[in-house]
Formats: C-alpha cells, structure tokens, sequence
C-alpha cells in the first residue's frame, strides 16, 4: 500500500466513522425502514433462497430487521466470523444469540463452517466505509471481504450496504481492494 493512499482511507474512515456517530435516531430509524425495504426487495428478485450477510454493529447501516425478514421466510443466512489470520469462517446463527468477535463485532453463536461455506449462498450483503459510483468497496481496513470475495471461483451477486452520503464519486483504492455488484443505500439500490 502506499502510504499516500493509505493516508487518504485512514482519513476517510475517521471522517465516516465519525459522521455515523453523529446521526440522530430518527435519521437513523428512517434509513433502516429504508434500508430493509430495499433489501427485502433485493432478495426476492434475486430469488435467493440463502444469504451471506453481517450483523450490524451500532453504528453501522441496520441490517437487523431484513435479517428477521430472512429467517420468517425460512431464508438461510450465514455470517461471517473473524479469524486471527485473517480469513472468514461461517456461521448458521439463529437469530437470537450473539457475542463479540474478535474486533468486538456482533458475531452469531452457532456452529463454525469453513471459509468455503460462502461458495453455497445465492446473494452476499457485505458492510463497507463507502462504495464510488463505480463499484469499488472501500472497507474498514482488514481485508476480510477482500480476501473472500478475491478468493471466490464463481461468486454470486455482492452487494454493499452504505448510508446515502457514503455512496461517493470515488474511494481511494488499491490493487487488492474488490469490487461490488451493487449498492444499497436508503435512496435506492445502485447496480454497476
């Protein structure tokens, strides 16, 4: 990574974190019934009958109530669990019970199943800082999706869950960092 890069991400990270922090909660109570619309949407177009997706953290996009969504209509949801080297494992959770990870994410309890697990899943609904008009991902820093989805023989459609003001012209980007599909952001979905 060169350092002029990386000194742009990390700066925009901080800029984005901080701008999260700061919504209200009716902002936020009214992009997550945005949101969630969005996303029902996009499941029930793509027919997907198995999801991989994340449970959202504070701060982030909710995802939490299109995942209530998926197990009420018997749509297998697998997420993802940090490991120490880098890689995903993944987990059928139930819904209910949760932990913090190793970055104090939310994680599911549930049985560990192996990186590869994602190969089976129909739709991916991955966190992102931001996503350009492009399609680039700008992520949190770790590279977790990046390796996955870099890693993937025959991925299925990706897309990235923002807030509207982080769907942006264009990220900072480096050769490693992947590309989405899509985009869902409380205005619309955005596909490339």
């Amino acid at each position: 990574m060169t350092d002029e890069v990386g000194d742009a991400k990390r700066a925009l990270r901080a800029e984005l974190r901080q701008r999260r922090r700061n919504q209200t909660s009716t902002e936020r109570e009214q992009a997550t019934t945005a949101l969630t619309a969005h996303l029902v949407d996009l499941a029930t177009r793509t027919a997907a009958r198995s999801v991989s997706a994340y449970l959202s953290a504070e701060t982030e996009p909710n995802t939490r109530p299109f995942l209530n969504w998926a197990f009420a209509h018997d749509v297998r949801v697998l997420f993802p669990v940090s490991r120490p080297d880098g890689l995903l494992d993944w987990s059928v959770g139930d819904g209910e019970s949760e932990t913090r990870g190793l970055f104090g994410l939310p994680e599911p309890v549930g049985e560990l199943l192996s990186p590869m697990a994602i190969n089976d899943v129909d739709l991916i609904i991955v966190p992102a800082a931001c996503i350009d008009h492009g399609g680039m991902r700008m992520g949190w820093g770790r590279g977790y999706f990046d390796k996955t989805l870099g890693s993937m023989e025959k991925r299925p459609p990706v897309y990235a869950v923002v807030f509207d003001s982080e769907y942006v012209e264009s990220v900072p980007r480096e050769r490693h960092d992947m590309p989405v599909d899509g985009v869902v952001t409380p205005s619309g979905i955005h596909e490339f």
